[in-house]
């Protein structure tokens, strides 16, 4: 039997490296090479048998597999690095990110439940939007909200051209010149819930993610992070699974 060969992106994510989609910039970016050779977008390899290095550095699959909440404060960006000199969310992290990246991703400016991991097909399946894994956000908007920009937030506003809709809306407190929200989304397009408040004249206050398929923020305190249980993990491998089942998107085929 010939030994199994897989695609190079694929490859770096079971590395703990990054996603297989930062991957693919890294091998563009001709930092990635194979038994000492530039590396090309669509090469596969042979674990175990073709070497392969990024930055000259030789990387191989991680044997432990790693599942970390953060709960991200605000000012933090999403990244393993930034070249601008901003805080990232591995800062957080200590020792425990240097072979961690995010699931996902929440704005500089949006706070709460953020996925760590060096799973990469993890990664991969939560954040597919074939999935639509459920993702809970607590909204805070200004100057409070009346009853037709709440009706027009439930059935869907006009964004960049696109019709954009959460799953659910509740209200759950309103006093003068605040409002709070409780959003639930499965799609999860750039910055959604901000650009859908921003279309009906409501200011973004705070944005906080206190829930993904039902796992929770909890009282996970502002800038710590906990390994997720055994059974949080599998929760969520699950939603993923059921979500591609249930999908009413055609689900394009999975890389191998």
């Amino acid at each position: 039997m010939s030994p199994k060969k897989i695609r190079l992106q694929k490859y770096i994510a079971e590395c703990g490296i990054s996603s297989r989609r930062k991957a693919e910039t890294l091998i563009t970016q001709g930092r990635v090479k194979i038994n000492g050779q530039r590396a090309q977008i669509g090469a596969q390899v042979i674990p175990g048998v073709d070497t392969v290095s990024l930055d000259g550095k030789k990387i191989k699959p991680e044997t432990a597999l790693r599942y970390i909440m953060l709960n991200k404060p605000r000012g933090y960006v999403t990244t393993l690095s930034d070249e601008f000199g901003r805080k990232c969310v591995t800062d957080l992290l200590g020792e425990a990110g240097q072979r961690l990246f995010p699931v996902g991703r929440l704005d500089k400016d949006s706070e709460g439940l953020l996925l760590l991991t060096n799973d990469g097909a993890f990664s991969y399946d939560l954040t597919h939007p074939s999935s639509r894994v459920p993702k809970v956000y607590r909204v805070t908007v200004k100057p409070g909200i009346t009853d037709e920009q709440l009706a027009a937030l439930q059935t869907g506003v006009e964004i960049e051209g696109r019709r954009a809709q959460a799953d659910n809306i509740e209200l759950t407190a309103s006093q003068p010149g605040r409002a709070v929200l409780l959003v639930t989304l499965t799609e999860g397009r750039n910055r959604q819930i901000r650009k859908m408040c921003e279309a009906i004249d409501l200011e973004v206050a705070r944005l906080k993610r206190i829930s993904i398929a039902g796992v929770k923020l909890g009282m996970l305190q502002t800038g710590d992070w906990r390994d997720l249980t055994p059974e949080e993990v599998e929760k969520l491998k699950k939603a993923s699974a059921d979500g591609r089942k249930t999908s009413n998107h055609r689900i394009p085929e999975r890389r191998k």
